[in-house]
């Protein structure tokens, strides 16, 4: 797919002020800039990511109300239920607050629901189950920030509410709980707005306890990187300094997790959160039922913790097989039907799709076509759909552009789920598009890669990798950087790595470099020795059986 290559201005006076304040290369004050952070404070939190550098958890809207009934719960032996979403995010927080409450010897029970018997969020059955559990508290997490008629129930039912959620609230309504714990609601001015759920339950934590356990690090990271927030301020230092407490992990689950998937012992990256234990750990939600992963979590038993990782190691493989059965006639529908296909916004449905797959599904549509897809299952006469968007469409403002063809809706700007009568399909497929027609430019639909800047091969060196490497780690908000260097001579025929990875070398006159390009096969014929390319590329170390030397990982040629 060809791409629109954008690089960033750069700002001399700005990256020169940052340089000299903290004593930082050029280069690095030019990508702190690149991603937005522009004053010395904010900069000194992203390279220190200090767990002190924190904001003061009280900062957050009803923090205080939320912590006082903890405390009178503690102090009256009342039991807490505590009510968690399905994905990662949700079964780590609720991991978190229950090893919160067993520190403070409060009796919990977790619930957390079935995606296909009972979809996301809150349910109008919950009060009753509370009722049967002699439940007088009940925290919501990674959800309820729009269950109005079931928190109205719960307190009808006498059970008190606390709402700790991330999701974007509906308007200016703010459900009647005793606490509403989300940085998004409009009356909240805390000054970091991107927490993921795991994170708002870590200040909460915070709150309770005055500091935040170190031990459990480890599922505020995991968490944090599987749900794609971005990676600076409080999120940063979540991750930065849980990584290691991953590795170094002393829960049976999380250990068995690890060997199960093949990756204990090594140094632990946002890569093998986002590609390897966070697909695990969302098996059993997509599957099945996400108690498993809460299990898993939750577990101080060795034996039970490795039944448990291979149960879900199973549960991953046969979400990779219905995955791609999924895929595969999902985009068979779309390029069968040349209208659908023209279309700003992809609609795909069919009767009986798995639904623990779709949000999988409709992210490879993206990759594939770089449109905003909604992949939609259809039973009994109800669909229920995943959509994933792409930079410059925001997909809850879409919905709620549409909410007259949709039973419910919720989400992110990037990601969302909905449910509508199989009858309304089309309907919304019109609507939305209708929607895109005014809100997302033709420009927007070809992909852009971002380039922090601009420079000569001959300024590549082992030096600048090290330097480099004070932004990781990478992800969300704080990608890897991309440089790119103009008019570079290929010193050597492509040779194919693989099925479809190319490999050759490049020289400016002054530095040669091997460059690798994943992905890129379909290069190979094109790139001639002796010719000059344009390249785009991150930096990385080659160390494969031999000396270290540098290596241009390529995202783009031309």
């Amino acid at each position: 797919m060809i791409k629109q290559w954008t690089i960033k201005p750069c700002n001399p006076q700005k990256q020169k002020d940052l340089s000299d304040a903290l004593g930082i290369h050029p280069i690095i004050a030019q990508l702190l800039i690149n991603r937005q952070i522009v004053t010395v404070d904010d900069a000194k939190m992203f390279l220190s990511s200090d767990i002190s550098s924190l904001y003061d958890p009280f900062l957050l809207k009803d923090m205080d109300r939320a912590v006082t009934r903890i405390k009178q719960a503690q102090m009256r032996s009342e039991k807490i239920l505590i009510y968690g979403d399905y994905d990662v995010d949700g079964v780590t927080s609720s991991a978190l607050l229950r090893r919160l409450f067993n520190r403070l010897k409060i009796q919990a029970v977790n619930y957390i629901p079935h995606r296909m018997d009972e979809g996301y969020g809150l349910n109008d059955e919950v009060a009753e189950f509370a009722k049967s559990q002699n439940i007088h508290l009940l925290i919501t997490v990674d959800c309820g920030i729009n269950a109005f008629d079931p928190i109205e129930a719960l307190n009808m039912a006498g059970i008190d509410v606390i709402v700790i959620d991330h999701h974007e609230p509906e308007g200016d309504r703010i459900p009647p709980a005793l606490a509403v714990i989300d940085p998004k609601q409009g009356v909240c001015s805390y000054p970091f707005k991107n927490l993921s759920a795991v994170g708002l339950v870590a200040k909460l934590t915070q709150a309770t306890l005055g500091f935040m356990p170190q031990e459990d690090l480890d599922l505020v990271a995991i968490g944090t990187v599987a749900d794609v927030v971005v990676l600076l301020s409080e999120n940063r230092v979540y991750v930065k300094n849980g990584l290691p407490c991953i590795e170094q992990t002393k829960k049976p689950g999380l250990k068995a997790l690890l060997e199960v998937a093949k990756i204990a012992g090594k140094k632990m990256k946002p890569y093998y959160i986002g590609f390897i234990l966070g697909p695990r750990l969302n098996a059993a939600g997509r599957m099945d039922s996400a108690s498993v992963s809460l299990d898993l979590l939750l577990s101080e038993n060795s034996e039970d913790a490795y039944a448990l990782a291979c149960s879900l190691e199973a549960h991953n493989q046969t979400r990779q097989k219905m995955q791609s059965t999924v895929v595969e006639e999902a985009i068979s529908m779309i390029e069968a039907d040349e209208i659908l296909k023209a279309q700003d916004i992809l609609v795909v449905h069919k009767q009986g799709w798995h639904k623990g797959v779709l949000g999988i599904v409709a992210s490879r549509i993206v990759e594939k076509y770089y449109r905003p897809t909604v992949v939609i299952s259809v039973q009994d006469g109800m669909g229920t759909g995943s959509a994933r968007s792409i930079n410059g469409f925001h997909l809850h403002e879409a919905l709620t552009s549409c909410a007259g063809v949709l039973e419910n809706f919720g989400g992110h700007k990037r990601a969302a789920g909905l449910r509508l009568k199989d009858y309304n399909i089309d309907n919304f497929r019109q609507a939305i598009n209708d929607f895109a027609h005014l809100s997302l430019p033709p420009e927007k639909l070809t992909p852009t890669l971002e380039i922090d800047i601009e420079i000569p091969l001959n300024a590549i060196d082992l030096n600048l990798v090290e330097i480099i490497a004070s932004m990781e780690p990478h992800g969300e908000g704080n990608p890897a950087p991309v440089f790119c260097s103009r008019s570079v001579t290929v010193k050597s025929p492509p040779s194919l790595l693989g099925r479809d990875t190319i490999k050759f070398w490049v020289s400016d006159g002054v530095k040669t470099l091997s460059a690798v390009g994943f992905g890129m096969g379909s290069f190979k014929d094109k790139v001639k020795l002796g010719s000059k390319l344009d390249l785009a590329y991150s930096i990385s170390i080659d160390d494969w059986n031999k000396a270290p030397a540098v290596q241009l990982m390529l995202k783009d040629i031309k």
